[in-house]
This record gives C-alpha cells, sequence and structure tokens, in this order.
C-alpha cells in the first residue's frame, strides 16, 4: 500500500528532515583526518537525541547503531568503527534516517576527508547532481521510471560512472521502509505513475567503475555491508522528498539558498 499524505504530515516530515539535515550540517566541521568513523556515530546519536528526535536505524532488523558509515569503496551499510581511522584523501558516506514526533526522514550525504583527488571530487560532484536531476523529474504525472533514467543517462552514458543497480531508493512514512521503489536505472515513461501526497527517497550511489557490487560481507556484529566489485570507490547523495502540486519539495534540505526552488512553501 502507497499512502498519500496530507500537507500536515508532510510539514511533520518537513520538521524531521530540518533535525536530520541540521546532524549533518554538524558533521561538517566533525568529519576530518584522525577521527573515528565511531565519533561519527557519537556526534549524530547525541545530536538528534538531544533535539527530540530518535535515531530509527537503531533496533531496525536488529541494527545497533544511528548511522551507517561507509568509507570510500564501501558502497552501503558499514558500521561504525573505533578502529576505522580515517586519512586524508577519504570519501565517506554518512546515512541516517530519524523519527520526530512520529515524522520520518532519511538523508545521506558523502564527505570528503581533507584534500581528496580531482578523480574522487568528480565522484562526489556527478553523484549530487544526479540526486537533482532525478528529483527533478518527481512531479505528478510522471513516472518511477524518469527518475531512474534521468540519473542514469547522466552518470553512465554522460560520465562513464558506474550506477548502482542493487540499492534503491524507497517511499517513506510512516515507517522508514515503505512502498514505491525508486530505482536509480530505468526506462522513462515507465513504472508506478506519481501522485501528489507520495513521499519518497532519491538516494543514487555511484561508483568510478563498475555499478556491480561485491558479494555480501559479514561484519564481526553480523550486519552485512556492500562493496564495489571493482574496490573503486563510491558517493551517494540522498533527499527525502514530497510530490506536491507545486512540483518535489526536498524535506531534508542542507542549503535553503540551493534548494530554493524546492522549498515548500
Amino acid at each position: 500500500m502507497i499512502t498519500l499524505k496530507s500537507p500536515r504530515e508532510i510539514e511533520g516530515m518537513r520538521k524531521s528532515g530540518e533535525l536530520l539535515a541540521n546532524t549533518h550540517i554538524g558533521l561538517r566541521d566533525i568529519i576530518k583526518p584522525g577521527i573515528s568513523s565511531w565519533e561519527i556515530e557519537k556526534f549524530a546519536d547525541n545530536y538528534i537525541t538531544e533535539h527530540g528526535g530518535t535515531p530509527s536505524e537503531k533496533g531496525f532488523e536488529g541494527y545497533k547503531f544511528a548511522t551507517c558509515v561507509c568509507v570510500n569503496d564501501e558502497i552501503a551499510h558499514g558500521i561504525p568503527r573505533k578502529n576505522l581511522i580515517l586519512k586524508t584523501g577519504d570519501v565517506v558516506k554518512v546515512d541516517m534516517t530519524v523519527n520526530l514526533d512520529g515524522y520520518e526522514s532519511d538523508s545521506c550525504w558523502t564527505y570528503a576527508v581533507g584534500e581528496i583527488s580531482e578523480e574522487d571530487q568528480r565522484l562526489m560532484d556527478v553523484t549530487h547532481k544526479a540526486l537533482y536531476l532525478g528529483i527533478d523529474q518527481a512531479v505528478i504525472g510522471n513516472r518511477i521510471g524518469d527518475i531512474g533514467h534521468a540519473i542514469q543517462e547522466y552518470v553512465e552514458t554522460e560520465n562513464h560512472m558506474g550506477d548502482v543497480r542493487d540499492l534503491i531508493g524507497h517511499g517513506i512514512q510512516p515507517t522508514m521502509h515503505e512502498l514505491p521503489n525508486v530505482p536509480h536505472y530505468g526506462e522513462a515513461g515507465t513504472g508506478l505513475r506519481l501522485r501528489e501526497g507520495m513521499t519518497i527517497t532519491i538516494e543514487p550511489m555511484v561508483n568510478l567503475g563498475t555499478w556491480e557490487i561485491r558479494d555480501k560481507f559479514v561484519k564481526e556484529d553480523g550486519w552485512e555491508y556492500f562493496v564495489s566489485a571493482d574496490g573503486t570507490k563510491s558517493a551517494q547523495y540522498e533527499h527525502t522528498i514530497a510530490i506536491t502540486k507545486d512540483g518535489p519539495k526536498i524535506l531534508t534540505s542542507q542549503d535553503p539558498e540551493y534548494d530554493a526552488k524546492y522549498r515548500l512553501k
């Protein structure tokens, strides 16, 4: 079942998304060479709870943490680790889901650790733009395939990078994972038609090399994570958006000036 949200519900999700975005903004000053990925976890967990929210990932299918932290070739579901020390040139992805007063929001962002290579900066830039190309397609009357097609064309055809197929976006609210599924690849004009009141995540994951992922690995505590099949670095950007009569509205905006055309009125 896909639930269509009322303006009141979307406003609740926007407030949740604002808390999540502010957590990401705070991480800009935390992420630097020499810290462990566990320090990212501590900051995010404390910030979310001190501002009245709950990290939704904690307890989800047995997961123990507020964040997923992935470094370099790790694509998704990496756990924060005390023994993983960030170094200059690393690329770090931090994915979080927040519940505030019963409303969910979900966002992942990619951070450069110190000075990174031109190639890695291009990876981040392409992935970031791919997110917004997907968001531009999230309008009433379009189809899910229009989102994925716009992302795939830009990532693979124009920039010759790997557009990950195995991990996709999703609906959100009342729980963190709802229908519909939102792939970041596909054919224009295909798939579910988008309707006013849908709330979804768009979250392209892009590898410098192949789009394929290596088989699941199991960490010490039994949690599974994913890495690029050829060991190349990966980036991800994700927003929670609402589909409205005035176009797509970003509910997790970190930069109101940059996202001005997507601001919820």
